[in-house]
This record gives structure tokens, sequence and C-alpha cells, in this order.
């Protein structure tokens, strides 16, 4: 079986409409395996390879998709005692919590520590890229819900903070 390059993309957008979650196709000098696990809108080409070294490997372009946001399927864990005069500074992705930019070295905001717009409070770590979150209001930290080095989900509350 041959496959051509417009072909491969043909067969690329096909999937990319379908409800298919798994393809495999395999030929004479080449095997394709999509597969589809998190968001249903997502489509990775996990593998493109050869069989026989010596043969032509096709190679494609991730096809165009609409991505859209990562919803949980479950809620954020419940946190205890709202108050109406804070602000929850919320993980805006799911990932691994961190108060400060290594170990060892000192924490972004403590309890009772004055944060401006703009100011980083924290790291979420997600799929080994460190995104530094910055604070989106400036005021009084007066809460900090999470330990360091915790998982949280998206919209977990991370903290809250009194407005100034």
């Amino acid at each position: 079986m041959q496959l051509d390059h417009d072909e491969l993309h043909r067969l690329l957008a096909v999937l990319a409409d379908s409800d298919i979650q798994e393809f495999r196709l395999e030929g004479e000098d080449f095997r394709l395996e999509v597969r589809r696990d998190l968001p249903p809108s997502s489509l990775s080409v996990e593998s493109v390879q050869s069989v026989a070294p010596d043969e032509r490997t096709i190679q494609a372009p991730p096809p165009q998709l609409k991505v859209e946001p990562l919803v949980p399927s479950n809620p954020p864990p419940p946190v205890p005692g709202s108050r109406a005069d804070l602000v929850d500074v919320t993980a805006p992705m799911v990932g691994t919590f961190y108060r400060a930019p290594a170990p060892g070295e000192p924490s972004f905001v403590e309890i009772g520590s004055r944060i401006g717009i703009g100011q980083t409070v924290c790291i979420l770590e997600a799929m080994k890229l460190m995104n530094e979150l910055e604070s989106e209001v400036s005021g009084e930290v007066i809460e900090i819900l999470v330990d360091n080095g915790t998982p949280v989900e998206f919209g977990q509350v991370l903290m809250r903070v009194k407005p100034s």
C-alpha cells in the first residue's frame, strides 16, 4: 500500500472530524498510529515510523484543529469557608503547585505578604514546564490553601487575597 503526502493529510482531516479515538494503518514501508485520549477535539500522531530502516518514512505536519480549553471531568476539591471580601487565586491548569522558584529558596509569598498586580505568587508545573502564576490583584495574602509540591486541578483555589 502506498500513501502519499496529500492522502495522508486527507486521512488526518477525516479522523479529526470523526469520533474515532484510535486508528492504525500499516503499509509495506510504514506504520501510522493516531490516538486521541484526552479532550475529544485534540488529535495526536503518536508515531509515524518506517518498518524497514532503508525504506521511506512518511512524515506529516500535525493537522490544523480547533483546540478548546480542557475542562476537568471532576470538579476541583471543595474549599472551606470562602469569604466575600477575599479574592480567590485559582489554578488556570492542572499541575503541581510550588511556592518557591527552586528547592531551598524562599517562597514567592507567605501569609501576610503584600502583593501587586503582575507579581509571581507561585509556579505550576505542567508537563515539565514551569509556569509562573502572576497575581491579577494587589493586596494581602490571607490564606495559602495548597501545600508545596501538591498536585492541583483546574480551577482549584490556591490562595486567597484581601484586595487593597
